[in-house]
């Protein structure tokens, strides 16, 4: 059944305006009824009438059949979710953050109101991974996804590698194009990539997590030091999301920085763009490649979930429903390059082994194995003190 569209929309930053933009330029058959916004002073690029202030003339107005969820706000985004899809409107939403803190009361909302909840734009942009592994490898035995999550951090790096920028200029040219959040913490502290992470995890391995129980670590305290031995080596610095299953019981996931080399797929996906790997048992290795930051890529991705409500798509969760259930666990270990200044820096962590040890006039660093719960509970101490590590990429057996 192809149905007639009639959106209320929620924001118009960045991805709202590029959404209203792409329905404006196609003949796509979709009709924005009011946008609700919640600064009354901003200046806006169409006529007013568009516009409310109040959230309840598009949730209970009953010629709006869909809301298109775009702001900030993840705890607000979250009641006006629940409350659309309690009162019978398919939803549509990039925020990732709400979507990962939410997502099992989510699902249950959809199943007992009988609605949907698309949410391809809150993961890689203009990239369609969550259909993928929800329809093309939804019996598929998959051993990874893993890649470059957030295109803001990306854009940062290739800045800093590739044309000697200072991280701060990279930044400041990141949020003046709309790569970056108005928190940069969020990209470049990796936690926009650990809520896409959770996310993909569902539907990759059925299994719901909790992102407060996902390490992850950033790129801020990136020096000349790390890229310089990053440069001698042949390698490239990317932040990336890793989710694999260890075993028939268990997965793990973590996001942090990691050094690859100029044969792998992602050496060399720049600027604000995001990849994606995807390696399974029968369709081995595939490779997914786009813009995963600004306003048209991103609103298109929403375009296509909209698109995908005009014949009552929605999400089957299959993983889930019918899959054998897999533990999350960080018991595994892992090689990384640790970069600090003190020999009382090198004990806050545990290391089973170290292969590498240099200490320098300047800096030190240490190449060794440590388990992943350890850089869990150490995170913040290692944060505070600008400690910077990386996963080598090397991979080894779970214990």
């Amino acid at each position: 059944m192809n149905k007639q569209l009639k959106i209320g929309l929620f924001g118009f930053g960045c991805v709202g305006q590029g959404l209203y933009d792409i329905i404006e330029k196609t003949s796509f058959q979709a009709e924005i009824v009011k946008i609700c916004v919640k600064n009354r002073d901003k200046k806006r690029t169409i006529p007013a009438h568009y516009f409310t202030y109040d959230k309840y003339e598009l949730l209970n107005n009953p010629e709006i059949n869909v809301i298109v969820e775009l702001i900030d706000d993840a705890q607000e985004a979250f009641q006006i979710v629940k409350k659309a899809l309690q009162s019978g409107k398919d939803v549509v939403t990039a925020n990732k953050k709400m979507v990962a803190e939410h997502l099992q009361e989510l699902v249950e909302i959809q199943q007992e109101y009988n609605q949907a909840l698309l949410y391809e734009a809150s993961v890689c942009g203009s990239i369609p991974i969550i259909r993928t592994l929800a329809e093309y490898y939804d019996n598929e035995l998959l051993y990874s996804v893993s890649g470059i999550f957030n295109g803001s951090s990306n854009y940062i790096l290739s800045k800093v590698i590739l044309e000697n920028l200072s991280y701060e200029k990279a930044l400041k040219q990141a949020q003046e194009l709309g790569f970056a959040e108005s928190n940069p913490v969020l990209d470049v502290g990796g936690f926009d990539p650990k809520y896409k992470a959770c996310i993909v995890t569902t539907h990759a391995y059925g299994v719901f997590i909790d992102p407060e129980e996902v390490f992850n670590y950033g790129i801020q305290s990136l020096s000349e030091h790390d890229i310089r031995f990053a440069q001698e080596k042949g390698f490239k610095l990317k932040l990336l999301a890793t989710i694999s299953r260890n075993n028939e019981e268990e997965m793990t996931l973590h996001i942090m920085p990691h050094f690859i080399p100029e044969r792998h797929y992602l050496y060399y996906v720049e600027q604000e763009y995001n990849g994606v790997i995807v390696e399974a048992a029968f369709s081995d290795k595939q490779i997914f490649v786009g813009k995963g930051a600004g306003g048209h890529p991103t609103g298109s991705a929403v375009l296509s979930d909209i698109s995908a409500l005009r014949y009552d798509y929605k999400y089957s969760y299959k993983k889930y429903v019918f899959g054998q259930p897999l533990r999350y666990t960080r018991h595994v270990p892992l090689e990384i390059y640790m970069r600090y200044r003190s020999e009382d820096e090198l004990k806050i962590l545990d290391f089973e082994e170290i292969s590498v040890k240099y200490q320098g006039t300047d800096f030190n660093y240490v190449i060794g194995i440590v388990n992943l719960n350890q850089l869990f509970a150490q995170k913040e101490v290692l944060e505070a003190r600008e400690i910077f590590i990386a996963n080598t990429g090397r991979k080894l057996p779970a214990h």
